[in-house]
């Protein structure tokens, strides 16, 4: 059977560089990711002032989204109906244990409502939604590897039912010394059939 959907764009976001359909337009000159994921921030002439509030994963999702988004928003009708599915390893691990050190704290006896807030991986997905009025559904998964196969698998459930007109997918990865966000925008238009093949060939290019 003929494929029904592409890729049509895709980016990875590292600590060391971020990249669009395989063009790397930023490298990190310094070992401040915090610092590298403002400078791509700046680059994208955003104004949401929400993100500075944000935790290292939150920021990660909403840079990703933002670079694909962004970039189709002229190209394709109906992007408000555009769903995510998103997934990592380590769910907000990173976030949940300084949420822990600072109820342990002996000085800080409240634990702060600014970094509770981000103990859930969904979090910057949300924010993606807000930023981009989006209408449709949206799922984050915990696995312990990337799964192409489950992704390619429920991305096109989605479209088959009409729940959505389009698909972004994004692997969003914080933790200790890992950072990793991989993104692909799914339609049914592009040159990158969506097929678990592509989807894990583009996953290990980075």
């Amino acid at each position: 059977m003929k494929n029904e959907y592409f890729i049509s764009d895709f980016c990875h976001m590292t600590a060391e560089e971020v990249s669009v359909n395989g063009a790397v337009i930023l490298k990190n000159e310094t070992a401040d990711f915090d610092a590298f994921l403002k400078k791509i921030y700046q680059l994208q002439n955003l104004k949401y002032s929400k993100f500075f509030k944000m935790d290292a994963l939150s920021k990660l999702t909403f840079l990703g989204a933002e670079l694909l988004l962004k970039k189709e928003s002229s190209s394709l009708k109906n992007i408000q109906d555009t769903a995510l599915v998103f997934s990592n390893k380590s769910s907000s691990l990173e976030t949940d244990r300084k949420h822990q050190k600072s109820i342990q704290s002996n000085t800080d006896f409240y634990p702060s409502p600014a970094v509770f807030v981000y103990t859930l991986p969904n979090i910057g997905m949300g924010e993606v939604a807000i930023r981009h009025q989006l209408q449709t559904e949206n799922a984050f998964f915990v696995f312990e590897q990337f799964e192409a196969e489950f992704l390619q698998k429920y991305t096109v459930s989605l479209l088959q039912e009409k729940k959505c007109h389009h698909v972004l997918c994004g692997w969003t990865e914080v933790d200790g010394a890992t950072r990793h966000g991989f993104f692909y925008l799914v339609t049914q238009k592009g040159n990158i059939p969506h097929t678990k093949q592509n989807i894990q060939n583009l996953y290990t290019q980075r």
